[in-house]
């Protein structure tokens, strides 16, 4: 220490030496004053009018002629404040020396039956997260049938394990049984805290993209679920974009590194004024908007079929024929018993054949515009119980208790027309479902997933120019088999329509499947299929133009002959001639070391990697919000369901976790009552 001590105005200063002298002695540059740490720390005012209890916490001491009898003084005997402040500060700093464990000692056996506590609970509490399973039940009572699910399973553990039951029955303290709702609570925190450092630790500081969703949950709460998405009570816009920034925040991720936005149309979401994309982007100029490509395909599907009025009261008739058939529990144990009698008919007759997966018990579910495949579903199962659904429908026409429009429908599904036009939504629906199924993977990328639209494209353009004489035998063969008449194609028939007033607006596949946007036009350039036959350097150029952030101005100079150099090298190496999409393109790179010759290239690769493409994992999360949050567990506080859902959704990462550290964790969260014995 360089300092000189000033002088007071008896010539006297503070001594260098008392440093070594008293190792507690602070001294203040500023105030050129000295302090005692432990008791500035742990001040008693009980007995503040004791001797240098003032001068060394609150007004310090400046005598420094008379220090060398001042400093031993405060210092006192064994039971001065000064050396009761210095016993806090080592109890407050050593646990296991502190006040409570010197009041409360515990035999090392205690210790380590403690520990096995600790270890049983943390085991189910980990088992019952990663299943979704409750926890507590109606009556925990030692006499209770059923207390349970977390102290059922201890019951079942201590009968097979004579170590664990020795630790909660015989040596066990009433205050530290580990097996209370708060325990449970702490240590499935511990859990998600394990999952989260886990989740931080790999995202480093990479950039990353978010998809955000919100649902009602089965108490009537509106819960938002987000999604990070990297490489290697209020909806509305304002509500949802604090709390995306406060989630953030509390997880250490920078807002600046988000590179991309992806959510479904709901207005709050999307809106171009207020939307939450658009208040996401006036904090980040660079984290683009992606509206999830499955909800797109969806809204498509179900704008197109009503272009078409044929089209348009199909599906009105076929939700009638839902509705008839399903509406009661009578009627769709009836639909079932019939679809069961027909299967065994046509088993037995050989027309059909059994196996695993084959023939399962199903039912007729309504179609709904925002349910991903839920149009093509509901076909297929009218397809498959046809016999039954007419069945049914003759019988529920037949109850003159309950008037309905079934016999109608009976005449409707018997005519041909019907059934072409349910042939052909099938064979348009499965090619998009397809898609749907595809686009929904959580390891789907935007570069792969224009270039599946693309695809798709291709195919419903085939089905219009080549595919209408096998549809037509499909047709006439499944109406021959069902005893429908088929017209002669030949007569004269009068143009199917209605009237409709004010007229719709015609949508056309151009104007669904275009890409309109820069980023994904020049993300589809690192398609890598065929040589890499998409690739254009000056669109790619122009994405490094679009995130300039990412890429300095000396970068986007140099860019163009990076990627001209960069795509003469990969035509040439049999290596990359094997890659199939971008992901598998990153890892060759990575593999050959190419990501660091190519580093500009990498990052167009990367960008392109994080952008979103569905909110498909978003929508799990609230799969298993519903697993989780049941009616019979409707108050569940947020933080708990929190933690529950971390749990059970990152089930690959919670089991790959050690549990030995997460019980550390949980001891240290707080102060126990017990420690666990030193190892």
């Amino acid at each position: 220490m360089d300092h000189k001590f000033p002088t007071s105005n008896d010539s006297r200063s503070f001594q260098k030496k008392w440093f070594k002298q008293y190792n507690w002695l602070e001294y203040s540059v500023e105030k050129n004053k000295a302090y005692c740490f432990y008791c500035y720390l742990f001040r008693h005012d009980r007995i503040e009018k004791k001797f240098g209890h003032d001068a060394f916490t609150k007004v310090g001491f400046s005598q420094w002629k008379n220090g060398y009898l001042a400093l031993p003084k405060h210092v006192g005997g064994p039971s001065s404040i000064h050396n009761f402040a210095v016993t806090s500060y080592y109890d407050f700093d050593n646990q296991r020396s502190s006040v409570r464990n010197k009041v409360s000692t515990h035999t090392k056996d205690a210790l380590v039956q403690y520990e096995t506590r600790v270890e049983a609970s943390l085991s189910i509490v980990a088992y019952l997260a990663l299943q979704g399973e409750p926890f507590r039940g109606h009556d925990e009572t030692s006499n209770s049938l059923n207390k349970g699910n977390f102290l059922e399973m201890l019951d079942w553990y201590k009968e097979r394990n004579e170590e664990v039951k020795r630790a909660f029955d015989e040596l066990c303290p009433k205050n530290a049984k580990m097996t209370s709702g708060t325990i449970q609570k702490d240590l499935a925190n511990s859990c998600a805290q394990a999952i989260t450092k886990a989740i931080k630790e790999e995202i480093g500081g990479c950039l990353f993209s978010i998809l955000i969703d919100e649902s009602r949950d089965i108490s009537i709460k509106e819960q938002m679920a987000i999604v990070v998405r990297f490489h290697v009570k209020d909806t509305t816009s304002e509500s949802l974009k604090k709390a995306l920034l406060e989630v953030l925040n509390d997880h250490g991720l920078v807002v600046a590194n988000i590179r991309g936005q992806g959510y479904d149309g709901a207005s709050n979401m999307r809106g171009e004024f207020n939307g939450l994309q658009k208040l996401i982007k006036d904090e980040n100029p660079f984290a683009f908007y992606i509206h999830c490509f499955a909800h797109q395909l969806q809204l498509v599907v179900v704008a197109v079929s009503k272009c078409a009025s044929s089209i348009e009261d199909f599906f009105e008739y076929v939700t009638l024929i839902v509705s008839s058939t399903s509406t009661s529990c009578k009627r769709k144990d009836l639909l079932l018993d019939r679809h069961r009698l027909n299967l065994l008919s046509k088993l037995e007759s050989g027309e059909i054949s059994s196996g695993r997966g084959k023939q399962q018990e199903t039912s007729l579910a309504r179609p709904g515009d925002t349910r991903w495949g839920s149009h093509y579903k509901t076909l297929l199962r009218i397809e498959s119980m046809w016999d039954s659904v007419i069945e049914v429908l003759e019988i529920v026409n037949q109850d003159e208790r309950n008037p309905s429009r079934a016999g109608g429908l009976v005449q409707i599904m018997e005519f041909f027309s019907f059934v072409f036009i349910m042939k052909m939504m099938l064979q348009i629906l499965r090619i998009t479902n397809e898609l749907s199924l595809i686009l929904q993977r959580k390891d789907q990328n935007i570069v792969q997933a224009i270039s599946l639209i693309i695809d798709v494209t291709t195919r419903l353009n085939n089905l219009r120019s080549e595919g209408w004489e096998p549809l037509f035998e499909e047709t006439k063969a499944f109406c021959l088999a069902k005893c429908i008449p088929i017209p002669n194609m030949s007569d004269q028939v009068p143009r199917f329509g209605r009237s409709r007033k004010g007229g719709r607006n015609n949508s056309t596949q151009d104007h669904y499947f275009r890409r309109s946007s820069e980023l994904l036009v020049g993300f589809s350039c690192l398609d890598p299929r065929d040589s890499f036959s998409k690739f254009d350097v000056e669109k790619l150029a122009r994405i490094a133009d679009i995130y300039y952030d990412d890429f300095s101005f000396d970068d986007r100079k140099t860019i163009k002959d990076q990627l001209q150099t960069f795509i003469i090298h990969v035509r040439r190496l049999e290596e990359f001639k094997v890659c199939y999409d971008t992901a598998s393109l990153s890892k060759t790179m990575v593999r050959l070391e190419r990501y660091i010759v190519f580093p500009l290239v990498y990052r167009l690769i990367e960008l392109a990697l994080i952008l979103p493409v569905a909110t498909a994992t978003v929508e799990r999360a609230f799969s298993a919000m519903k697993i989780i949050k049941t009616e019979l567990r409707n108050k569940m506080t947020d933080g708990w369901l929190n933690d529950l859902m971390l749990c059970y959704i990152e089930r690959e990462i919670f089991k790959g976790l050690d549990l030995q550290q997460i019980k550390k964790a949980f001891q240290k969260k707080k102060d126990r009552k017990m420690q666990f014995p030193r190892s």
